[in-house]
């Protein structure tokens, strides 16, 4: 499951990033990034899911589906990074300070 909500996230970065993109070109940078192919069922019913979530929107344009991030799903990029940038701070801080005790920096 991990992967599968990972791949949520990474899908709204690139967006947050992005702006809109068409549901071919954000696969694209997606699997550049995994440097993997994804399957495109799955990825697409990924991309529906987070629209029914409400945290991408897609309108049609063409023949081509274009999303982007909602306001909520702006929010939740921006919560995930403010999040894990305090792990990342606090992890090097932790590891600093549990050295010289027995304490174990992992829970």
């Amino acid at each position: 499951m991990w992967f599968q909500s990972g791949r949520r996230r990474d899908l709204c970065a690139v967006l947050y990033d992005a702006g809109e993109l068409r549901g071919q070109k954000l696969k694209t940078r997606l699997e550049r990034y995994y440097d993997l192919r994804i399957d495109p069922q799955s990825f697409y019913g990924t991309l529906d899911a987070l629209v029914e979530a409400g945290h991408l929107r897609r309108r049609t344009e063409g023949i081509h589906d274009v999303y982007g991030l909602t306001d909520t799903g702006a929010e939740r990029v921006e919560s995930y990074h403010a999040w894990l940038a305090e792990r990342v701070a606090n992890g090097a801080r932790g590891a600093e300070d549990a050295k010289g005790t027995n304490e174990s920096v992992v829970d």
